[in-house]
């Protein structure tokens, strides 16, 4: 049986179309590390509150399964943990219908940063209800 993740929560949803395919027709790693920094980042920006911050570190990347053309994929985040100037997501990327995990990511940590791209406190100690 998978590890399920009860609090994860799934926001967006991704139609595989023709260009996000690799050579073998199936879903091209790049295209979905793309999107999970671009909705990992909306998420910590609605937790925060606020924006200015950067992907700091990725854990290893499991990639379960795959998709293919014409199958649609849903994105989930959850908060793992809050620091003084980063806040760490955990994401997992599934089939729609079948809820099939694709890949799973443990830990995506994000830096708060000042206007000089320093780490700076970000002032929050729980997420949003985001």
């Amino acid at each position: 049986m998978p590890k399920q993740f009860p609090d994860m929560r799934f926001f967006s949803r991704k139609l595989i179309k023709p260009e996000d395919l690799n050579a073998h027709g199936t879903l091209f790693g790049g295209s979905v590390l793309a999107w999970i920094d671009e909705e990992a980042a909306i998420y910590v920006i609605c937790q925060l509150g606020k924006g200015n911050i950067a992907t700091k570190f990725m854990s290893e990347i499991d990639f379960v399964s795959s998709a293919k053309l014409g199958d649609i994929i849903e994105i989930g985040m959850q908060t793992v943990a809050f620091g003084k100037t980063s806040i760490t997501v955990r994401c997992e990327v599934r089939h729609k219908f079948t809820q099939k995990p694709i890949i799973r990511i443990d830990k995506i940590v994000f830096v708060h940063l000042n206007n000089d791209g320093k780490p700076t406190p970000h002032g929050i100690s729980e997420p949003a209800n985001e």
